[in-house]
């Protein structure tokens, strides 16, 4: 059964972090520049909660807070879900789904080691009957 591991080890271990002091705006550029939808918020290495663009949307935008005064930790999501390296991905998805989450920070010994989101699910997801596809053909063709 495939686990989250599985899904860092092939993803690498890049966690892209703001402090809850950073502005939504450094918060944002950032995330723009990397071109992903959620950055953890990090105090240290103690993981506080997620800043995710529906919360830019809802806690923000529709607020009408200025972008370049408002903290991250004024409208950041906390508690955040969190799951173990060993997790199985049906249990991944099983939270996404009920939770309407795209992200997932993934925790070990109380240490953040890595974020997967929804995209990486659905990847993992795809490339699972890419593979029985071809070895189903391969079956047939033999």
């Amino acid at each position: 059964m495939a686990t989250v591991k599985s899904v860092l080890d092939r993803k690498g271990p890049t966690i892209t972090a703001v402090a809850p002091t950073d502005t939504v705006l450094e918060a944002a550029r950032r995330m723009n520049e990397r071109r992903i939808g959620a950055v953890v918020v990090l105090d240290g290495e103690r993981l506080l909660g997620i800043f995710t663009e529906r919360d830019v949307l809802m806690r923000v935008v529709a607020q009408e807070r200025a972008p370049s005064e408002t903290l991250v930790r004024d409208v950041m999501t906390a508690p955040v879900r969190t799951i173990a390296p060993n997790t199985d991905l049906q249990a991944c998805e099983k939270l996404v789904t009920e939770h309407r989450i795209r992200h997932l920070p993934v925790v070990e010994d109380g240490r953040l080691v890595g974020v997967i989101s929804a995209g990486d699910l659905l990847r993992n997801e795809l490339e699972a009957r890419d593979e029985t596809i071809r070895d189903l053909q391969n079956y047939i063709q033999s």
